[in-house]
């Protein structure tokens, strides 16, 4: 199983619609798509910093804007199935579809390790690629990013440059899996992974 995290900054580029073609063409029965924050996450910095509200507040609001632009994906590629667990995810994928995550599982009550900016989508996408032990994840990104996939001491540099967040290099340390930065015009990039699994 793959978990590829669509950037919400690519919220209103022409090529997401090519994105999730590709994604759907090829990716049936094996990939999960993780929706980014892109501009619902601005919003809520913005809201966070004008009334002051605190980080598990903070937190469920970047949740349900992840929400909202899973559901836009959806909206945009209506044979995404949307699923709101592992067990929904792996159900769909099983079924030979690609799914959708609707992350409401990571709605908080109280504050934890992920209720903070220090994470946002990148790091939620690794969280559940380990939930669901997964063999591959691709962010896709509207940024400049590096020209090779990153080798495990290049994360904390990322991180420092706002490529990946602040919680990204301590989950990318462990993970058992490949990790691929693409960029959004990248696409041809994504076809040969998706095509030939050999392609590290």
């Amino acid at each position: 199983m793959w978990v590829i995290k669509i950037g919400g900054s690519l919220a209103s580029d022409p090529l997401l619609v090519d994105w999730l073609e590709h994604l759907n063409d090829l990716g049936g029965g094996r990939v999960v798509i993780v929706p980014g924050g892109g501009s619902y996450a601005d919003g809520v910095r913005h809201a966070q910093a004008e009334w002051h509200l605190d980080d598990v507040v903070a937190h469920n609001m970047a949740i349900l804007g992840m929400g909202q632009f899973a559901f836009m994906l959806q909206g945009l590629c209506p044979d995404l199935v949307l699923g709101a667990d592992e067990r929904e995810l792996e159900k769909t994928v099983h079924s030979g579809r690609v799914a959708l995550w609707m992350p409401l599982q990571m709605l908080r009550r109280e504050a934890d390790e992920l209720t903070n900016w220090d994470v946002t989508s990148d790091s939620l996408a690794l969280w559940l690629a380990n939930r669901l032990n997964a063999e591959r994840v691709i962010l896709v990104k509207s940024c400049p990013i590096p020209a090779t996939t990153p080798a495990p001491e290049e994360w904390p540099v990322l991180a420092a440059d706002g490529i990946v967040d602040r919680h990204f290099p301590a989950l990318a340390s462990d993970a058992a899996y490949p990790i691929h930065l693409l960029e959004r015009t990248q696409l041809a990039r994504l076809r040969e992974l998706l095509l030939d699994e050999t392609v590290v």
